[in-house]
């Protein structure tokens, strides 16, 4: 037993021994991979140090640009003002009969001509209407023309009464007959003269006698026969202008009839843009209802609120250019057409009134516009290239570099109408500059540039 515990101590402690020295070299090992990195570390932080301080005392990188000279012109004088475009016409659109609608035609943004169908209303008792309208000017044409063919008259000859064809032959036979009452008559004087100088009978000229008074009272029935004929045919012409009238009255309804049908289908009046159309297939709708509401905008007029100092300056005639936003480096021009004589008392302005030509409806109504009206003389102004400027959408600026000793600067403008390739600066510049006009987008204010013609 003595001898097992101490080899058991002696072996503890040489193994205790063993253990400790795999101990320390486990931790030697480990200790080693950290010690590597951070020399590595240190190493490449001295390496970045030297890469900062050689691009710090490296050239900075220039740009190279073409350039172009602020240049001084002589333009129109003119003073600014703010306003709207209005339409030249608008138009609510409204059936001339009530009815239900049936279809449709058009869409709100649409373009449509003059003529052209809004939409269209339920047809089918002006349909009836005007079938029953026909029939009856049938008949009363019918009845004109048997009435006339009565009179002997054809088409749109004048009445004469004595060329109704009764009338002609009672006219006839009263000649006739007055013609046989005057030979009859004759024949008795001349038998009077002979009984009185005895040449002839009692009895012949009692005889001649007794024919002429047969002639004459012939004659006379003769006559009143053709005054009848004459006073029937003036009453059978009194029917036929009453046939006339009523013709006419039935032409008259058969044109309210056409008229009430064509009306049911609803057309524009003008040439327009549809901006508004409340109404679908199946609404009724009474002639006070808008189906549809169109503006013309061939031309617009601007409204600029004008303060009551200008009123010396606006004349009718006067040139204005107007920008809207959308087009915001695009003059539009127009004419000062109207001036409004009243100052509103409150606002202390006045309205100037001016029309543009809109061919291809570029400008809509509504839409805000910054006006110059241009007056007589003259005033200097500065110009550069077009392609010296950038619009900053995020500010809605202008902006341009100006070059000098090799530096570009940046500023800002506010610009001008445009002529041809240049643009106006109405301010930010001096008039001595010199501006960068091309790779404006590598360009930066303090960048170094370098100019090439």
């Amino acid at each position: 037993m003595k001898r097992w515990w101490m080899a058991s101590c002696a072996w503890s402690s040489t193994d205790s021994a063993r253990f400790r020295v795999k101990s320390m070299h486990k931790r030697m090992v480990r200790s080693v991979p950290y010690a590597v990195l951070a020399a590595m570390l240190s190493l490449a932080a001295c390496s970045r140090q030297k890469d900062v301080v050689a691009a710090s005392t490296a050239a900075p990188k220039k740009f190279t640009v073409t350039t172009a000279s602020v240049t001084v012109r002589r333009v129109s004088a003119a003073y600014q003002e703010n306003g709207s475009f209005a339409a030249d016409e608008t138009s609510d659109i409204a059936p001339p009969v009530a009815g239900r609608v049936i279809a449709t035609s058009v869409n709100v943004g649409d373009f449509i001509r003059q003529g052209q169908v809004v939409c269209e209303l339920d047809h089918r008792d002006a349909e009836l209407k005007l079938q029953q309208a026909r029939a009856q000017l049938a008949q009363a044409e019918s009845a004109v023309r048997q009435a006339q063919s009565r009179l002997g008259l054809n088409g749109e000859a004048k009445f004469d009464p004595n060329l109704v064809p009764e009338v002609v032959a009672a006219r006839a036979n009263y000649e006739s007959a007055l013609a046989s009452a005057k030979l009859a008559a004759a024949d008795a004087k001349r038998f009077e003269n002979l009984v009185n100088s005895g040449d002839v009978s009692r009895s012949a000229y009692d005889k001649a006698h007794t024919q002429q008074e047969t002639a004459e009272a012939q004659a006379n029935a003769a006559r009143q026969q053709y005054e009848a004929q004459l006073n029937s045919a003036r009453q059978n012409y009194g029917g036929v202008e009453v046939s006339q009238a009523s013709l006419e009255a039935f032409r008259s309804q058969l044109a309210q009839a056409e008229k009430a049908l064509a009306d049911t289908t609803v057309r524009a009046p003008f040439d327009g843009f549809v901006t508004a159309r409340p109404v679908a297939a199946g609404e009724y709708v009474a002639t006070n209802n808008k189906v549809a509401t169109i503006v013309r905008i061939g031309s617009l007029k601007l409204e600029l609120q004008t303060p009551e100092q200008r009123a010396e300056s606006a004349r009718v005639g006067m040139t204005v250019l107007a920008r809207v936003p959308a087009y915001p480096d695009r003059d539009f021009t127009g004419k000062i057409t109207a001036i409004n004589p009243s100052v509103d008392p409150n606002s202390r302005v006045f309205i100037v009134e001016a029309r543009f030509d809109n061919p291809k409806a570029e400008l809509r109504p509504g839409m805000f516009a910054t006006a110059r009206v241009l007056l007589p003389g003259g005033e200097d102004a500065l110009f550069i290239p077009r392609t010296a400027v950038i619009r900053d959408k995020t500010t809605d600026s202008y902006q341009i570099f100006t070059v000098s000793n090799g530096t570009a600067h940046l500023r800002v403008v506010v610009i001008g109408e445009v002529d041809g390739n240049s643009i106006r600066i109405n301010s930010g510049l001096t008039g001595n500059e010199t501006v960068a006009t091309s790779n404006l987008s590598d360009l930066f204010d303090g960048a170094s540039v370098e100019t090439r013609s």
